[in-house]
């Protein structure tokens, strides 16, 4: 089975994310203060901001990942469906964060939770990969063992780092806020998750099974 079904669904869900995250900055009611309340509600904006560069930015490595991988099994769909789970759910916690700086109370658990939460999703998408790229198992021909080294290891720096500044957010949670926009520069960085996925595609295209 090639990978176009899967690839599709997964855009679907991750459109879906990014787009449910405005429904958690609340409208404040109209009045004559309604500028002053719409300017209190800058921790949406940013936890806003984020989380819709963080998604874009999972969306394009998992673009770049599936420009290596060609095949899909059973395994590998329940993988992604994870993966998936994890990432659709990212708008509560966001919603939660920014809340918390609202009321200026419960940040520390806010930041961690959000961290947790991209942790969790970080270790479905090494999953994804250590078993796609396990034995070459379902990867294209064009991609070399270096490659598939070099790649892993980037891939593990997500839930590392996620997993820290999820604990640093317990007692600063504004550094763990930079952490994470850190992350988000790091992986949306144009070379992607490496130059041969986003730049030159046509070797892995080619190495595509075709539908009948």
């Amino acid at each position: 089975m090639d990978t176009r079904r899967l690839e599709a669904f997964s855009d679907g869900v991750f459109a879906i994310a990014i787009t449910v995250l405005v429904l958690g900055i609340a409208v404040p009611p109209p009045g004559p203060r309604l500028g002053a309340a719409l300017l209190r509600l800058w921790p949406s904006y940013l936890a806003y901001a984020v989380s819709f560069l963080l998604i874009g930015a999972i969306w394009i490595n998992h673009h770049a990942m599936f420009r290596h991988i060609v095949r899909v099994d059973g395994t590998l769909l329940v993988l992604n469906l994870l993966q998936l789970m994890v990432f659709a759910f990212l708008p509560f916690p966001t919603a939660v964060l920014a809340e918390t700086f609202i009321r200026e109370t419960g940040q520390g658990i806010a930041a961690a939770v959000y961290g947790g939460t991209l942790a969790l999703g970080g270790i479905f998408v090494n999953a994804v990969w250590r078993y796609a790229a396990g034995s070459h198992r379902l990867l294209g021909t064009h991609v070399t063992p270096d490659e598939v080294r070099q790649i892993g290891r980037r891939y593990l720096i997500g839930p590392i780092a996620y997993a820290i500044a999820a604990v640093i957010g317990l007692v600063l949670p504004w550094l763990a806020l930079l952490l994470y926009v850190f992350l988000n520069t790091f992986y949306l960085w144009p070379r992607g998750i490496d130059k041969v996925a986003l730049a030159g595609t046509d070797d892995s295209s080619a190495s595509r099974p075709r539908s009948s």
